[in-house]
């Protein structure tokens, strides 16, 4: 089982109305709620982690989860409100403005923490969660608890409008970074962290950091894997693009479907991965991507559209 550790909002995506007026229709989302989805859609026993309230959104949540095979039996349930994010599109790319204060999701505590079974193989985290407290200390809390014992993926999803405390967050991530074995960023999230420079410069200095494996997107220029032994690039999946809503977080799902198929969702076999299993994973967490792009909103395909 893959477990996703992270945020679950309502996007509030913008539409028009038969008058012409602006309005805003909600949506199940947050990067790890997708990830989450999507890992369930192509397959994956997928289950999540996260704050869950029980209002209204929070009952659309959960029934997004049921209805796309993740298990939320570790989530932590309460009677605090959901976070929405209020989604603008420029050119197809989305902005986003949080309302997040007092919300189960950013309450979480670390006495929240749940106690894994040995059906879980492997963890993921990521997104906004990471950036405030102190449901980003829990989460940091559970990744320092299990990264020795599982495999763990983060895609920290860098909103830079969103940070408040640059330091202490670059800090969080760096500290998190190192614990984990599979790191993905997109190209822009690796120029924040790493400043300027060549990319795969970039990408082999975070290997030294402690992950074995990092990928990197670059959007319609593809994605690339480095490892210690190899660099692996795979070229995009053209197609019309609706919107970018859930983009990378589908991709982190056909990445990790791609090892978990194979059987390599173990810290040794990520440890030493060939580059045909870089290949594959880079190459089902584009594809359905391209998918995701392809049609409104986060809305990641499931196995048999691939």
């Amino acid at each position: 089982m893959i477990l996703s550790c992270g945020e679950a909002l309502i996007d509030m995506l913008p539409r028009e109305t038969e008058a012409g007026e602006m309005a805003f229709a909600p949506y199940p989302g947050g990067a790890v709620f997708n990830t989450a989805i999507a890992l369930g859609r192509l397959g994956a026993p997928s289950a999540f982690f996260t704050g869950l309230s029980r209002d209204l959104f929070g009952e659309m949540l959960a029934r997004a989860l049921i209805e796309s095979r993740v298990d939320a039996a570790y989530a932590s349930v309460s009677d605090r409100p959901t976070t929405l994010a209020f989604v603008t599109l420029t050119e197809g790319q989305a902005r986003y403005a949080f309302y997040d204060e007092n919300t189960a999701g950013r309450m979480l505590q670390p006495a929240d923490v749940p106690t894994l079974g040995p059906e879980v193989e492997a963890m993921f985290f990521g997104g906004i969660s990471l950036v405030v407290d102190p449901c980003g200390a829990a989460y940091e809390a559970l990744m320092t608890h299990e990264a020795q014992h599982r495999v763990v993926m983060m895609d920290p999803n860098i909103r830079p409008g969103f940070i408040r405390d640059e330091a202490t967050y670059r800090a969080r991530i760096e500290r998190m970074i190192a614990m984990c074995d599979i790191v993905k960023l997109s190209d822009e999230d690796l120029h924040w962290l790493g400043g300027t420079g060549d990319i795969g410069a970039l990408a082999r200095d975070m290997l030294q950091r402690g992950p074995k494996l990092v990928l990197i997107t670059r959007g319609g220029d593809g994605a690339s894997g480095y490892s210690a032994a190899h660099e692996v690039h795979v070229e995009s999946t053209r197609v019309t693009v609706a919107d970018t809503v859930g983009a990378g977080d589908t991709f982190n799902a056909g990445a990790l479907t791609a090892l978990h198929r194979a059987g390599l969702l173990s810290k040794s076999a990520v440890a030493a991965l060939d580059e045909e299993a870089i290949r594959a994973a880079l190459t089902l967490g584009s594809r359905a991507a391209a998918v995701t792009v392809s049609r409104a909103g986060a809305n990641p395909p499931w196995d048999h559209e691939m």
